[in-house]
């Protein structure tokens, strides 16, 4: 046989060689949630590749047979023509591997395999009309082979069936959702992390604080009522009789405005325009009350615990706000500073803290940030203690004998010149 043949078909192989190795990197590597996307928009290149990548034991099995063979009759081919060139066998045939190894390596190898990697589509879709009909060809000789294969992946307890799935996790999709900044702006990848998170949010995390609830106390005298409902920034307030677990319903402030010049205005009058109280229990998971509140037609409830006791409020713009955040409010319980650090009101959720300031607080324990602090001290702190609280350094800005009221958040940089309370 002629060298010009010879060289031509090993011409041939290294080029066979190629194709099946970047076919291999680019159908494993394709991005499946693309790939579905485009099977929904009927690329048929893409529709293809979907059905040989739903049994991907059949597929790299013709791939690898394909490669195998090419790559031993390159070496064979190489051994030939070492053979004629060279009259000592022996080490002809040694110099024709050496050399046979570095071109498929950088030809056959890497250089295919590495386009594979960055534009797998590229080659994949093409790919796919060729081993669609080879895979019919040879599927005795690819069954045989992984008739084998399965056998020894069942001997280490590997079922190939039942891991042929391509999922994710929340925190996969979260990692996902961050890596979209050229796609979405920031505050809207907030809002999708904070949608995620709705799964585990509970209105205990959300709700306004018992202390932090503005009602009307019944007992009070009617002119104090009425310059209440006049000056308050609220639009629906709940009313009680001397205190706030025994709330007797809600008032919702544009029913009773109108009223409350008239010379027969009174308490009756007042507790006529009341709505029913709503009382949620403390562990209802945030997306749960949400869909109640909207098949109840109602948007505010009280928090409640399992002896009864309110325990906080929260109406649908809380809610709402767990969801959209700042779009809904601008920040103010926790300001970032010029130089870096925060000044927090000690009052803000752990939630709420995180999001603002993408730290990661435990939520597991106290809700609120006075509450974490109050913990990690096991007392109530006095002002201008600097403590290191889970790896963020702050500093005791004002608090009174019951609770801490504001915090500043030094710097990372800071850190160094504070010991970790113990």
């Amino acid at each position: 046989m002629p060298f010009s043949m010879l060289f031509g078909m090993l011409a041939v192989m290294l080029i066979l060689s190629a194709f099946f190795s970047g076919s291999e990197t680019s159908l494993m590597t394709l991005n499946r949630y693309r790939l579905k996307h485009l099977v929904k928009l009927k690329h048929k290149g893409a529709i293809k590749t979907h059905v040989l990548l739903q049994q991907p034991d059949r597929l790299l099995g013709l791939i690898l047979l394909c490669n195998n063979f090419v790559n031993n009759f390159a070496s064979s081919i190489a051994t030939v023509i070492a053979i004629k060139l060279y009259a000592d066998e022996e080490s002809s045939v040694a110099i024709a591997a050496a050399l046979l190894t570095i071109v498929m390596l950088i030809f056959s190898e890497v250089t295919p395999k590495t386009l594979a990697t960055i534009k797998p589509e590229l080659l994949a879709f093409p790919a796919a009309w060729i081993y669609t009909p080879l895979l019919r060809v040879l599927y005795p000789i690819v069954w045989f082979i992984n008739l084998f294969v399965n056998l020894l992946l069942k001997l280490v307890r590997v079922d190939v069936k039942k891991n042929n799935t391509y999922t994710i996790n929340k925190e996969e999709l979260k990692t996902i959702i961050a890596e979209t900044d050229s796609l979405m702006s920031q505050r809207y990848q907030k809002m999708l992390m904070s949608i995620l998170d709705l799964e585990t949010a509970t209105v205990e995390d959300i709700m306004t604080p018992r202390n932090e609830i503005v009602g009307i106390d019944l007992e009070a005298p009617l002119e104090t009522i009425i310059d209440q409902i006049k000056n308050s920034p609220h639009t629906r307030m709940p009313v009680y009789k001397k205190s706030i677990d025994r709330v007797i319903g809600f008032l919702y402030l544009r029913k009773v405005l109108l009223l409350l010049n008239m010379d027969d205005f009174d308490k009756h009058t007042l507790i006529s325009l009341l709505v029913k109280p709503s009382f949620i229990p403390e562990s209802t998971p945030v997306h749960a009350q949400m869909v109640r509140f909207k098949d109840e037609k109602i948007r505010v409830g009280l928090v409640v615990d399992e002896y009864g006791d309110v325990q906080g409020l929260v109406t649908m713009d809380d809610l709402l706000q767990e969801i959209v955040g700042e779009l809904i409010t601008e920040d103010v319980t926790a300001r970032k500073q010029s130089d870096g650090s925060y000044l927090v009101d000690a009052n803000i959720t752990i939630r709420e803290l995180n999001r603002v300031t993408q730290w990661a607080l435990p939520t597991e324990g106290p809700k609120t940030l006075n509450g974490l602090i109050i913990e990690f001290m096991e007392t109530i702190p006095d002002a201008g203690i600097s403590i290191k609280l889970h790896d963020y350094p702050l500093e005791i800005i004002k608090c009174d004998e019951h609770a801490v009221k504001l915090v500043k958040f030094l710097p990372q940089k800071q850190s160094k010149v504070l010991k970790k309370h113990t």
